[in-house]
């Protein structure tokens, strides 16, 4: 069979990865260098590769990081109470199989966005759902998804998610109705899936962020009490920033 109308039945069959592989091999007469065997299992290989490359691609497009980051950029200075055992720890995804939450504490500057964007971008090369909100813009978009009754689909949609990641919670005060919607998402993902906090506000001061103190408790009893915790220290890195790295 000609090679050539090979690959364009490989490409009709969308098997793209391996009509890359099996393109470059005929190219550079690698093909002749396999059993017939050898050939199948290497263009197999490379499809397989190209689907896993595909899938990692979308997971992260659709967590819509603030940071592209990842955990090899991460810098484990001493002043920065980063312990790389421990970020390593996060990397294997053991948080995620047990369903525990993440806080990642530190004044602003210091890099907890960059390193929930790392944590979250390895999660998804380990083939996990994952989104990452600014808090504030989230329970805005919520109030307005209200109005157009699309309020259930997003707060479903939230709770799929294997890891939520919430940055900068706590610069606004929390009304009534982002209190109540916090519950909902904090109720919905308890003991089912993840979910990661950045904040200004050390824990000790979340409870002051709520009025109505039944609500703190029942959020927070779930939150804290079943997350691991990240607090980063020393000055603000976006000061002293020569490239565009925040971390």
């Amino acid at each position: 069979m000609n090679n050539n109308a090979t690959v364009e039945k490989m490409r009709a069959l969308r098997f793209t990865g391996m009509a890359n592989a099996f393109e470059v091999a005929l190219a550079s007469r690698q093909h002749q260098k396999y059993t017939p065997d050898e050939l199948m299992a290497y263009l197999i290989e490379q499809e397989w590769e190209y689907r896993q490359n595909k899938h990692i691609q979308s997971l992260v497009m659709r967590a819509k990081f603030r940071y592209t980051a990842t955990i090899e950029e991460l810098q484990f200075a001493g002043t920065r109470n980063l312990d790389k055992n421990n970020v390593l720890r996060l990397a294997s995804g053991n948080y995620l199989e047990s369903k525990e939450n993440i806080i990642i504490t530190g004044s602003t500057g210091v890099g907890k966005s960059f390193l929930a964007s790392a944590i979250g971008h390895q999660a998804c090369v380990m083939g996990y759902k994952v989104l990452y909100f600014n808090t504030v813009k989230l329970f805005q978009h919520l109030k307005m998804s209200k109005a157009d009754a699309t309020y259930m689909k997003e707060i479903k949609r939230i709770e799929k998610a294997d890891l939520l990641i919430l940055d900068d919670f706590g610069l606004q005060p929390l009304d009534h109705p982002t209190r109540i919607a916090l519950l909902e998402i904090i109720e919905d993902r308890h003991g089912k899936s993840s979910t990661m906090i950045t904040s200004q506000i050390p824990v000790a001061n979340w409870y002051e962020l709520f009025e109505e103190k039944t609500i703190a408790d029942a959020i927070l009893d779930r939150i804290v009490h079943s997350s691991q915790r990240l607090e980063l220290k020393g000055e603000s890195l976006r000061k002293k920033q020569s490239t565009n790295k925040i971390v």
